[in-house]
């Protein structure tokens, strides 16, 4: 059932100009189970071409028509949305249940923006003089180049496709290789509900070569990229060089402060579910769990006997709770950091290990009292890793939160409002969930500060940087 995937540019779907093609692998079984078009650079001035022509029509529409024309596609995506749920579970490993609600949520987001599109006000300002007009307009900025990781092979693509397309933008999302068939039927959804053609354009390629004929071209006046922090950094310069706008949204390393007076065992359900959700490839997951003395003992015992109870398995399986590592190269990675920690003085309480030879699986992986300057307390793991540790006072939990160069996501779980406004405060990151995991709905903003990056995916944030402001002064 799975296709061979094609680009899309100016509403055809093509095979890329030289024939091209990259291989597609299921990585539970780690057999190749398709292709997908290798864009080289006439097709990237194909669709350079009809970005800009794509923009000249999609801008003209209103944003009431443009808003209905959303809303079909986030409709399309509900008729086909087991169908792409099953593709991304094929091509990314997770489970088909964490597929089906991620191609549910795309739907929502869908909507959210069409609504927003429609919102994006301007404003009349009092002149000085009662013959003197003073308007604040928004436009839209132009066309996009966006890239989006496999990870959330749809969640991702769908925030960027989607704020371009409501505030009149067009937009060529680069989608991932190793993930390409479900971000494929997305934007098949919105060429479908009658975006005209050229709005959206889909290629697929090596992501350097990509990025770097695309950000410095003339047609592409702003981009957004959700990936490493490492990459986005250089993306960003590039951007900077060419005066382009950026959206980033980059790694994390999540602190989860667990104060003393806290529901252990909510704390413990909650952020399991969260940390190993994915197999841990989520740039918001908890990792660095903070427990204050007097619940550290019970909350390590909790939390690794949860660790040891998850299924682990082809996301296929409906038994399955978390599946495969997404990519080969995960795995060296993974225990390269375990054994550093180990080496270190940290204490193995479960996992750390491949499951198998065959898939890329790995054990739920719980680490304890890892010292701050092994690799996997300074690095992003992206992989089931729980780092738990322990502290005394609230200040020496804000250092540690801190400590670090990200600040995308943090948590915190305590009944104290006190300590909720403190922790709230103190900690330096883009989103703090309080007692729960409350993040990444379309209406909240979506981004972090520091090396996690800049603006938001989400929410009514989530717009404005697709939209140029213009001031007009009129006197009669």
């Amino acid at each position: 059932m799975y296709p061979d995937v094609l680009l899309c540019i100016d509403g055809k779907w093509t095979k890329s100009a030289d024939g091209r093609t990259i291989p597609v692998i299921n990585p539970a079984t780690e057999e190749t189970i398709g292709s997908v078009a290798h864009a080289g650079r006439a097709d990237l001035d194909a669709a350079l071409a009809a970005a800009e022509r794509g923009f000249a029509a999609w801008r003209k529409v209103s944003p009431y028509e443009r808003s209905k024309v959303m809303r079909r596609a986030a409709d399309l995506l509900r008729e086909r949305a087991e169908k792409v749920a099953q593709l991304m579970t094929l091509e990314q490993g997770k489970p088909l249940a964490q597929s089906r609600m991620e191609t549910a949520a795309a739907s929502d987001i869908i909507e959210w923006m069409a609504e927003e599109g429609r919102r994006a006000y301007g404003r009349v300002v009092p002149g000085r003089a009662p013959n003197v007009q003073q308007l604040v307009v928004k436009e839209p900025v132009g066309p996009v180049a966006a890239f989006s990781p496999w990870n959330f092979p749809i969640n991702q693509a769908v925030r960027k496709i989607s704020a371009a397309l409501a505030t009149g933008c067009s937009i060529i999302i680069k989608a991932p290789e190793e993930t390409p068939a479900s971000p494929a039927e997305l934007v098949r959804c919105f060429i479908d509900a009658g975006v005209p053609a050229g709005a959206v354009n889909l290629v697929y390629g090596v992501p350097a070569e990509i990025s770097n004929y695309l950000i410095p071209h003339p047609t592409i006046r702003k981009i957004s990229f959700t990936g490493s922090t490492a990459v986005g950094k250089q993306l960003a310069a590039l951007a900077g060089q060419h005066m382009k706008r950026a959206t980033m949204e980059l790694g994390g390393h999540a602190p989860v402060v667990v104060y003393d007076d806290a529901d252990v065992h909510e704390a413990v359900m909650r952020m399991s579910a969260a940390k190993f959700r994915n197999a841990g490839q989520i740039c918001v997951a908890p990792t660095r769990f903070l427990v204050q003395d007097k619940l550290y003992d019970s909350f390590v015992d909790k939390f690794v006997a949860a660790a040891k109870t998850i299924k682990v398995g082809n996301g296929q399986d409906a038994a399955t709770e978390m599946g495969p590592l997404a990519n080969a190269r995960r795995i060296p990675a993974l225990e390269a950091m375990v054994q550093d920690a180990v080496k270190h003085g940290a204490e193995l309480r479960t996992g750390g290990n491949r499951i198998g030879n065959r898939g890329y699986f790995f054990e739920p992986t719980v680490l304890t009292g890892t010292p701050k300057d092994a690799r996997a307390m300074n690095e992003e793991p992206f992989g089931p890793m729980a780092l738990i540790s322990s502290f005394k006072e609230h200040e020496e939990a804000m250092a540690e939160a801190n400590r670090l160069p990200y600040g995308l996501a943090a948590y915190v779980f305590t009944r104290s409002q006190t300590r909720t406004q403190a922790a709230i405060a103190g900690i330096e990151s883009g989103m703090v969930s309080v007692n729960h995991y409350g993040l990444a709905l379309p209406e909240v903003p979506f981004g972090g500060v520091k090396d996690s990056g800049y603006g938001s995916e989400g929410g009514l944030e989530a717009i404005e940087p697709y939209l140029n402001t213009k001031f007009a002064s009129v006197l009669s």
